[in-house]
């Protein structure tokens, strides 16, 4: 199974629920965590595992090739994205704006626009147990986040048998790298938090998972401030609410340090295992 976590905005403890959850599962399963936050990856600050894989990864930009072009406008044409164009005598790339689809360099009749690999970013593999790791990094300058969480969806594909369960730590918000992380997975966990800021962005996340066709469900963190609009807001949804993870200024401590919350911290331990559960019955009935 592919289980995602995810959230309407940033700051709601994805990457706390991520890390734990995978740890926990691992005790007893082969589990993958990826975390395709590739902006800002924090996952590994709390998974200490060997390293045993890194590598550059490469997105393909169109080079204009001068001496073949006959001007024909063609590559302008097909570009959805504006990141090629037709200016006078010259055909100007705008590598920023491409988004890798090959149209201008198939589409060509002169062959004049091949494709050339640019790195974007890295990926890294550890390995602690049962559980396997992989982030990947955008190089500082790089706009584009969904290319190489795109690349590293298909590293994970090729490297991990299907009978890993695979957790992907999404991206926050709903905007394309979410979409991107999220879109294979068979269910999405959308964490939130009971506070005005909280509601409004799990209503956004849920909105993007319904146009997704996705099944999700709710797990609220931070449970005790705030009030009970995101609760009431489920209910009436007909959402199930997983998981409460309680409101502790013991978590905040420990996460502070880069340390698991579940071995130390009994609620949380049995609220986490409440989310295991659920995705264990799912997993069985999958299989």
């Amino acid at each position: 199974m592919k289980i995602a976590i995810a959230s309407g905005k940033g700051g709601t403890g994805k990457t706390t629920l991520s890390t734990n959850l995978a740890m926990y599962l691992a005790e007893q399963y082969p589990v993958v965590l990826i975390d395709l936050d590739v902006e800002e990856p924090n996952s590994g600050l709390f998974i200490h595992g060997m390293l045993i894989h890194q590598q550059d990864m490469f997105k393909m930009i169109p080079e204009w090739d001068k001496a073949a072009c006959t001007l024909c406008g063609k590559c302008q044409e097909v570009c959805n994205y504006h990141s090629v164009m037709k200016l006078g005598s010259m055909v100007m790339v705008f590598p920023e704006l491409c988004h890798s689809c090959h149209a201008c360099s198939e589409l060509c009749p002169a062959q004049a626009l091949p494709m050339q690999a640019v790195k974007m970013g890295e990926l890294k593999q550890y390995e602690t147990g049962k559980l396997s790791f992989v982030e990947s990094r955008l190089d500082i300058g790089q706009e584009q986040a969904v290319p190489l969480i795109a690349n590293t969806l298909d590293y994970v594909e090729k490297n991990f048998a299907t009978n890993y369960l695979k957790l992907y730590d999404a991206p926050p918000g709903t905007s394309c790298p979410v979409i991107k992380a999220t879109q294979e997975a068979d269910l999405v966990i959308l964490i939130t938090e009971p506070t005005p800021f909280g509601l409004h962005d799990l209503k956004l996340a849920i909105e993007t998972m319904r146009e997704l066709h996705k099944d999700f469900v709710a797990v609220v963190n931070r449970f005790g401030i705030g009030n009970n609009e995101v609760f009431h807001y489920c209910e009436s949804e007909s959402i199930q609410v997983l998981a409460k993870l309680p409101n502790d200024r013991r978590i905040a401590e420990l996460y502070s340090k880069g340390e698991l919350v579940y071995p130390q911290h009994q609620e949380f331990a049995e609220q986490l295992k409440v989310i295991a559960q659920y995705i264990t019955r799912m997993q069985e009935r999958h299989l």
